[in-house]
């Protein structure tokens, strides 16, 4: 018997799972937040910088194994076939010419710029537009198959940002590397940036890498856009790898310090999403959504669907991205559940400012308060606002509190709320939110329908698609779809352990892990026929708010 282990790295923390090979079953996990990340460090919220220090991933790499392995049954460490990686993305970093990461150099150790700049930061805005608008007159259009808008999420953009801001950085900085390219080359015991193996996952949908081009944006492009990016282009790579391929071996430095073996395979890098849409066992034809505090929704097309058609206003259409063979497309939202964090914490402001000073009780009785009222609050809205009719849901909402991923990227974009009255209560605006997330859904599912593409299936995949059942029957309502709901919450390194034992050649194929690993569906959502009506009638308002808000964004 074989086992293989999945690695997710989220936003908050890592997740390590031990998996048989053979069915699927899950061995042992373990979980761990990211030390400086879980303090706040390197993050500035006012200006949406958001940074991730590299000795973060080691530490929750090494612990996560660790605890995992020791919870199996004695001789499981010696029977590890593969281990693979899914990560969180466009999350780069800029490296010296070993490829390791700035911010592992003890110079630039506490240098936001030097670390790996998290797919939510959106401090390259402007360098975004600069992208979109380059694009257009030059004779390619290099963000064809990014949907044809480029993100301040994404790689070129956060890059360029970097190197106008630091000097230090932009002296230092050799090449650049995705998160899920550096995991694997980290434990493989890689020495050089030219000998990292680069995922076709995360430079087709974000470094805007295609082989009808020749790979990456020309050199004459890079530099017409800022002479900066002079001589990146032939310092980064040409080819890329799907995920399903090994990338190398367990180093000896790594097997030791995970308790594996040398003969552990390691597989490619992919990002979570994507990892997560095969756990979830997508095929094509099926939307799989990815819920947690952003969405990112995934499909599988073949060449035949897709033909010379180009998705619009999508986050990219990647050969082998998802499942090699197929055309893979992401599209999201960049916010849903740091929607609903968001008006938790405007809620908790009484509770950790004023309560917090009370002389009334004992200081442990007052954290104790504090606590159980934050943790509550969530529930507690979600209890009053099942309560609310329908028909009195007057409140329209966008989902735009961390600007627009799709459809049609824009990060300029900003949250509005309409109709509040003086009879608005917290529940009333909670549901008004959730009902924007799912207005927010339904305008990504219109796109791909638009666009051509069939949509039979909905699957929904993460903590907030398995925990609250209010916000998925508000989904299928607004879809008027049926929506199934993964079995495990843990789909994203699942489907890193069914890489994992493709590239380890337990099977030949990822199709083939799919089958056999896959853990099936929890519960199934089906929409509400009258509310399903009713809720047509509410996008509509959606939609003409949302063009109010665009509208205001253009004036300022």
């Amino acid at each position: 018997m074989k086992y293989v282990i999945g690695l997710d790295y989220g936003t908050d923390s890592a997740r390590a799972l031990v998996v048989n090979a053979e069915n699927g079953a899950i061995i042992a996990s373990a979980v761990r937040n990211y030390p400086r990340w879980s303090e706040g460090n390197y993050c500035n919220p006012s200006i949406n910088q958001y940074r991730q220090h590299p000795q973060d991933y080691i530490d929750v790499l090494e612990a996560t194994v660790k605890e995992a392995l020791s919870q199996c049954p004695e001789g499981t460490a010696g029977r590890i076939a593969g281990i693979a990686f899914d990560t969180t993305g466009s999350t780069p970093a800029f490296t010296d010419a070993t490829g390791t990461p700035l911010a592992l150099l003890p110079e630039f150790a506490e240098n936001p710029n030097a670390m790996f700049v998290l797919w939510k930061d959106h401090t390259a805005v402007k360098e975004a537009a600069e992208i979109n608008k380059l694009c257009k007159r030059w004779d390619i259009d290099y963000a064809a198959y990014e949907g044809g808008i480029y993100s301040s999420e994404w790689f070129w953009a956060k890059a360029l940002h970097v190197l106008r801001e630091d000097a230090a950085v932009r002296e230092k900085a050799y090449s650049i590397v995705e998160y899920c390219e550096w995991l694997p080359a980290l434990i493989t015991g890689v020495k050089t940036a030219k000998d990292i193996v680069r995922s076709r996952c995360a430079n087709g949908h974000k470094a805007m890498w295609h082989e009808s081009w020749g790979g990456l944006p020309g050199e004459a492009f890079l530099t017409e856009l800022d002479p900066l990016l002079k001589g990146f282009r032939d310092r980064l790579f040409e080819k890329t790898e799907t995920a399903d391929k090994p990338v190398g071996n367990l180093s000896p430095e790594w097997a030791s310090r995970l308790g594996l073996s040398t003969n552990v395979v390691v597989a490619g890098g992919a990002f979570d999403c994507h990892m997560g849409a095969v756990g979830a066992g997508i095929t094509p034809n099926t939307l799989v959504r990815i819920i947690g505090t952003s969405t990112c929704d995934v499909m599988v097309a073949s060449y035949d669907e897709i033909g010379d058609k180009l998705i619009k206003g999508i986050c990219g259409q990647v050969d082998g991205s998802v499942i090699p063979g197929m055309i893979g497309l992401e599209a999201g939202q960049s916010g849903f559940g740091d929607i609903y964090a968001w008006f938790r914490r405007v809620l908790e402001f009484p509770l950790k400012k004023i309560l917090a000073e009370t002389a009334i009780v004992d200081e442990p009785t007052k954290a104790k308060l504090i606590d159980e009222a934050c943790k509550r609050i969530i529930p507690a809205l979600t209890e009053e606002a099942e309560k609310i009719p329908l028909t009195e849901s007057a409140i329209i909402a966008t989902d735009w509190m961390n600007g627009r991923r799709t459809p049609d990227a824009n990060q300029l974009l900003t949250g509005t709320i309409d109709g509040l009255t003086l009879g608005s209560a917290a529940p009333h605006i909670f549901r008004a939110l959730v009902e924007a997330t799912a207005f927010g859904s339904l305008a990504i599912v219109e796109r791909f329908i638009d666009e051509g593409l069939r949509i039979d299936n909905v699957t929904g995949i993460g903590g907030i698609a398995l925990k609250s059942p209010f916000v998925m029957q508000t989904l299928s309502d607004v879809l008027n779809r049926p929506i199934k709901i993964c079995k495990t919450d843990q789909a994203c390194a699942l489907g890193a352990a069914m890489f994992a034992a493709t590239a380890a050649g337990i099977y030949p194929k990822v199709e083939d892990a799919q089958k056999a690993m896959t853990s099936g569906f929890a519960k199934e959502y089906t929409p509400n026929e009258e509310n399903a009506k009713i809720y047509r009638e509410m996008y509509g308002k959606y939609v003409r708010l949302g063009k109010f808000t665009e509208e205001r964004t253009v004036e300022h």
